[in-house]
């Protein structure tokens, strides 16, 4: 869990990943899309990826990707990032995480 901690902190947007995972691409996608620089962690290409999934589940990601973390702040996975977006949310909060200038 501190490694997930200390991780979610370097960078305003945190994104936890399969490759293979689609619910994770159109997260991906939309955060490319909204021109933010998101750093992304493809766990099934990481050694030891399965400890930080683990990790996540602790925190109580379920599914455990995408896990979505703005300014060091869980957000949770794709449903909860999509109502945030469709809310007109999202971008207020990237904003305020200094992911998104415009």
């Amino acid at each position: 869990m501190e490694r997930v901690s200390r991780i979610v902190t370097e960078k305003p947007v945190v994104i936890f990943s399969k490759s293979c995972c689609c619910m994770s691409h159109s997260i991906k996608s939309l955060f490319s899309d909204l021109g933010v620089n998101t750093a992304i962690y493809e766990l099934d290409e990481m050694q030891r990826g399965h400890e930080i999934e683990a990790a996540l589940s602790n925190l109580g990601c379920n599914p455990t990707v995408p896990a979505v973390f703005i300014g060091g702040e869980m957000v949770g996975g794709e449903n909860e990032v999509m109502s945030l977006h469709l809310r007109g949310s999202l971008k207020p909060k990237l904003k305020s995480a200094g992911a998104l200038w415009v």
